[in-house]
């Protein structure tokens, strides 16, 4: 089989198809969080916590005045932008937390199916052989 027609099998299944379509809804989804976390979630925040944009806390590492933007800091040398941090891990916590909800909604999903019949197990071949043994040792 040529390497052509391999990766024809390979896209053409389901699975590459079903994870094409994850990404990309994940990839807007993923906007969508950043907007609520940076418009909505964050200001919240910072107004409880005196007003400030938490995006622009900074600790200088070259001198940099305290009282520069984070862009303006990061021209004139290094820092520290903990209040970024703090906005993407936000981000992080409430992604993670509604894919979280997301599966446990699929998991009830499944679990709400109604099973398939149940078939008479297999028996295995130890208990096979040990049954003939017995009926031989009967005769």
């Amino acid at each position: 089989m040529s390497m052509m027609q391999e990766f024809k099998a390979f896209a053409s299944k389901g699975n590459v198809v079903d994870l094409a379509v994850g990404v990309i809804i994940g990839a807007a989804f993923g906007k969508i969080v950043d907007s609520v976390v940076g418009d909505i979630v964050m200001p919240i925040v910072g107004r409880i916590f005196g007003g400030l944009d938490f995006s622009n806390y900074y600790l200088p590492l070259n001198g940099q005045d305290a009282h520069l933007t984070l862009l303006e800091a990061k021209k004139l040398g290094g820092v520290l932008a903990y209040g970024n941090f703090l906005t993407v891990s936000v981000n992080f916590l409430i992604l993670a937390f509604i894919i979280f909800q997301m599966v446990r909604l699929f998991n009830k999903m499944k679990k709400e199916e109604p099973a398939a019949p149940a078939t008479p197990a297999a028996t295995p071949e130890d208990v096979l052989l040990l049954r003939e043994i017995r009926d031989a040792l009967r005769k």
